[in-house]
């Protein structure tokens, strides 16, 4: 690695990828090697170990940065966890890791199996691997000698735990790192508001690569006025995108189609009766998965054979797909490009994770033309031969009742159309909207990050929500409605909130029924020097008792308000 130049600061600095290392371990290179922090006398009062937020671009180069600090940690004896968010982007990164380093890394994610688990726990255990790259659960490892913790694209709510005992991922590293003594690295593009306020509080250091590598440019990013540009009737790609994937293909290079919705209709109606195929066991209606020929509940995997006449009335050819899924998608641009070949990536992908990954493979090797995915391409890949993305439809996510919608379709956006023009040619990405001038889009379009960050963070705080406030979720369910409401007007009752405290609810979840139970939340608002985990525990020793099948669950700092 070349030696450091005059680019940096260690507060939040704005430096090339060769200046990145020194900034993120807060040292001074001594010709090619970094000195590890542990390497220093009483490193662990020391300001160089505070959590990094080491955000850039997309292809900036963050891999290849925290690959150095990965390997500083490695020459210092020490091993490296990286956290991943999801399994889909651990087979490619395993591929771009062994390139990198002549050897793959131990990968522990819900795919391995039991034996392969006891194994490497072991060689955890025992200091002997090195280096782990994983998913959430990979942080409770027995490490010997934990040195380094990075957790990649750290903004991603894949990382929140929201089964059995909730815990956010990210946070608990943080904690970790703490308790080892050890860097914390976090990683993003579009990094979380919290962690941008941790950031400018110095709570965390701040480094930024503002620029792609290499000196490629940001893609050009225009949007389509759905309003205006409407596409054929029973169609869903708009005539400006069908042209720009035309012109596209025409000059050899790929394009992606973006739609962050699983299957061919998320909605399938009787046109005679107008009965709504609806799960048994959960308050959602059943997608239909035509290469299946099945209706799939997304939310308990419940399915049922798509029916050739209404169960309801009993009319034939009156069925109805409403609404687009990528599969949809998929059958239309067949039908537009019929000589192409085209790849649908989604994470009920057929064949598991194997098979997404040689399609993965496929796709950076320039071996399809269109590619349509969910929200799995949008994040970590590199598709070098691919310069134009299509945003089917950016307005999904900014009508929810969500605090955080503004935050997640801002940093989804950003994400997928930083995967246009990441090779020698430059990118551009569409994006059909019937709201060009929303915040979010506006600040897409502009590519002026800071501005909607700004205004989110003001909002915020305004509003006294995370990270300025804190939240609490109280999710109760039972088998009967009446008794999970009961139970949860009883422990409203109990509540007494102190002062700087509010309670709301309990009011029926917008997932009103899942896998058979029915569910109630309440809502616990705060002020930040509030110490809430107390008041929750009281709050709850003084409630009412929880009997027969009733199920109280508790969710600090929520992430999902469904």
């Amino acid at each position: 690695m070349a030696q450091v130049g005059q680019a940096r600061d260690h507060g939040r600095g704005r430096v090339g990828v060769e200046g990145a290392l020194e900034a993120l371990l807060g040292l001074e290179l001594v010709g090619d090697v970094a000195p590890f922090p542990w390497d220093r006398p009483q490193a662990q009062d020391s300001d160089d170990l505070r959590p990094v937020l080491l955000e850039g671009v997309t292809g900036s180069g963050k891999t290849e940065v925290y690959f150095e600090a990965v390997a500083a940690c490695v020459r210092a004896g020490r091993q490296a966890l990286i956290l991943m968010p999801e399994i889909a982007l651990t087979a490619q990164f395993l591929d771009r890791f062994a390139a990198r380093f002549g050897v793959r890394p131990a990968a522990w994610h819900s795919g391995i199996g039991g034996k392969r688990r006891e194994r490497l726990r072991a060689a955890v255990a025992e200091g002997e691997a090195l280096v782990v790259v994983g998913a959430r659960s990979a942080l409770f490892l027995p490490f010997a000698r934990l040195g380094l913790i990075v957790i990649d694209e750290e903004h991603e709510t894949a990382y929140k735990q929201e089964d059995g005992v909730h815990y956010h991922a990210r946070d608990m590293a943080v904690v970790r790192g703490r308790l080892e003594n050890c860097p914390v690295v976090l990683t993003s593009a579009t990094p979380a508001i919290e962690t941008r306020v941790n950031a400018a509080r110095g709570r965390y250091r701040h480094v930024l690569l503002p620029e792609r590598f290499g000196g490629r440019r940001l893609p050009d990013i225009a949007a389509i006025d759905m309003r205006l540009d409407q596409p054929e009737r029973g169609r869903f790609l708009s005539p400006p995108l069908v042209n720009a994937v035309k012109s596209t293909l025409e000059r050899g290079e790929q394009a992606l189609l973006f739609l962050n919705r699983r299957g061919y209709a998320p909605l399938t109606l009787c046109r005679a009766c107008g009965h709504r195929y609806q799960c048994k066991n959960c308050s959602t209606w059943l997608v239909e998965h035509r290469f299946r020929r099945a209706l799939v509940c997304h939310q308990c995997g419940y399915a049922e054979r798509r029916p050739e006449a209404c169960t309801e009335c009993g009319t034939f050819d009156n069925l109805t797909a409403c609404g687009p899924g990528v599969e949809r998608i998929a059958e239309e641009a067949a039908e537009m490009f019929p000589d192409r070949r085209i790849v649908v990536l989604s994470s009920d992908f057929p064949g598991g994770a194997e098979r997404l990954r040689q399609e993965l493979e496929a796709v950076a090797a320039g071996e399809c033309d269109v590619v349509i995915g969910t929200q799995l391409v949008a994040k970590g890949h590199n598709f070098p031969f691919l310069t134009l993305v299509g945003v089917l439809d950016a307005d999904i996510g900014l009508t929810s009742g969500d605090p955080r919608a503004a935050e997640r379709t801002f940093q989804l956006l950003q994400q997928v159309t930083g995967r246009a023009g990441r090779g020698e040619k430059p990118g551009r990405a569409l994006v059909q909207t019937y709201q060009p001038d929303h915040p979010v889009i506006a600040a897409l379009l502009s590519g002026d990050a800071e501005r909607f960050y700004a205004e989110e963070i003001q909002a915020r705080e305004a509003a006294g929500l995370p990270p300025f406030g804190r939240l609490a979720a109280l999710i109760v369910s039972a088998s009967e409605r009446e008794v999970a409401e009961a139970h949860g007007q009883a422990l409203a009752r109990a509540a007494e909130p102190p002062e700087g405290v509010m309670v709301l609810g309990p009011a029926e979840a917008p997932l009103a029924l899942v896998r058979g139970r029915y569910r109630f939340r309440l809502l616990v608002k705060t002020e930040r020097n509030v110490d809430l985990q107390a008041y929750l525990r009281a709050w709850i020793a003084r409630g009412p008792k929880v009997r027969g099948n009733v199920r109280v669950a508790i969710d600090v700092d929520p992430q999902s308000f469904l």
